[in-house]
């Protein structure tokens, strides 16, 4: 464990920073491919674009940086909805198998807390399917990020207090009759959901592939990764970590697996906080431009595989992650503060005061590919 304090140009507060290298050489049991199968089948899906910006390249002093645009992801401003699909027509599967409808009867409900994207996923998925949704979200949410979700026909409740707190009354709710709690966040006793969510984000990181295959690039040297309960980064390192899917042939000369950055806001840093600590850890939220990343406590599905096969984690200000989005709006990536925020995490990792010593950490040269996952588009984040 290796932890730093370094003052990084643009960034008001010291960066605190954790790397375990080793965790390159961590294994898991590769995801399976049937989510992206089931993704494929929607109308209106594509995968999403990833762009390669030589700027941002030479601004990290890398070879290569390609951008996985999530702005605009089967018809919604961030990726959530590939969790929410998928986990979604995993419970009607099994409800239909388990309790026949009876003539006339109410459609289930889904319940769920956000702070703003996977709430409007599952109100979204919802809809379409016929299904009724109430959706939860801390009073930190703008009111237009709750507008939206109302407009997909859920009910929206807003709870004084953190996201943590939304999450506690969504599980609370989600005890009435013909109600079933889709949640992105995994606790004691309630994993199954939240693992059918990660999976479904499997396909997100199988397009990355393809599409570095297409550029030239076998794999990327290093994956970035916004964070709030660390759901999108568990299924970053379930990828990257468990080989291919099981179908397909074992390559004889694999890729050297890559580094893999977790990027957090500072005020509510818990996964940053657990790595240093060696336990799961909660941490006090306030009110941050990455309302998305804006969670006290990390997933406790995620937590024992981000412990295992994270390389790096840092948490960056409001500030770095304003800026860096107003970058990727320039460059024509139209990101919002939380898919900005794996662009401002790259750059306090490799550039500033110390950054030798994190960028030998992580394996970076001057010759690397890095691929940053840019969650949302503009329009996911009415901060501004």
């Amino acid at each position: 464990m290796d932890q730093e304090t370094d003052s990084v140009p643009g960034s008001p507060t010291p960066l605190t920073w954790y790397a375990r290298p080793a965790a390159r050489t961590w294994t898991c049991a590769p995801p399976t491919p049937d989510a992206r199968a089931f993704h494929a089948s929607l109308p209106g899906y594509a995968p999403t674009p990833l762009h390669e910006l030589p700027a941002l390249a030479t601004a990290f002093g890398v070879s290569r940086v390609f951008v996985k645009d999530e702005s605009s992801r089967l018809g919604l401003p961030a990726f959530k909805a590939l969790g929410a699909s998928w986990a979604i027509d995993r419970i009607l599967a099994r409800h239909a198998n388990s309790t026949p409808q009876a003539t006339g009867a109410r459609p289930l409900r889904l319940v769920t807390a956000t702070d703003g994207n996977h709430g409007r996923a599952v109100a979204r998925t919802a809809g379409q399917l016929g299904l009724r949704a109430h959706v939860f979200v801390p009073d930190g949410v703008h009111c237009a990020a709750a507008a939206a979700i109302e407009a997909e026909g859920a009910e929206v409740t807003v709870v004084a207090g953190s996201y943590d707190v939304a999450v506690r009354a969504a599980k609370a709710a989600a005890g009435a009759p013909d109600t079933v709690l889709v949640q992105d966040m995994a606790w004691d006793g309630y994993e199954e959901i939240p693992s059918l969510i990660v999976g479904g984000y499997e396909t997100l990181f199988a397009e990355v592939d393809d599409q570095l295959d297409a550029a030239g690039v076998r794999s990327p040297s290093m994956v970035a990764v916004p964070v709030g309960v660390g759901s999108l980064a568990q299924a970053a390192v379930t990828h990257y970590r468990g080989g291919p899917p099981a179908q397909s042939s074992p390559d004889p000369t694999p890729p050297a697996p890559p580094a893999l950055l977790s990027v957090e806001p500072v005020g509510a840093a818990c996964v940053l906080e657990s790595l240093l600590a060696g336990r799961l850890t909660s941490v006090p939220t306030g009110v941050t431009a990455m309302a998305g990343l804006n969670c006290g406590t990390p997933s406790a599905l995620a937590w024992p595989v981000l412990r295992d096969g994270l390389d790096a984690a840092v948490a960056v200000t409001d500030a770095d992650a304003l800026s860096a989005m107003r970058g990727l709006t320039d460059l024509g990536v139209p990101s919002g503060p939380c898919g900005a925020a794996s662009s401002a995490g790259v750059r306090a990792a490799l550039t500033g005061a110390g950054s030798g010593e994190r960028r030998a950490a992580l394996g970076i040269g001057p010759e690397a590919t890095v691929a940053l996952i840019s969650t949302e588009g503009a329009a996911a984040n009415p901060w501004l």
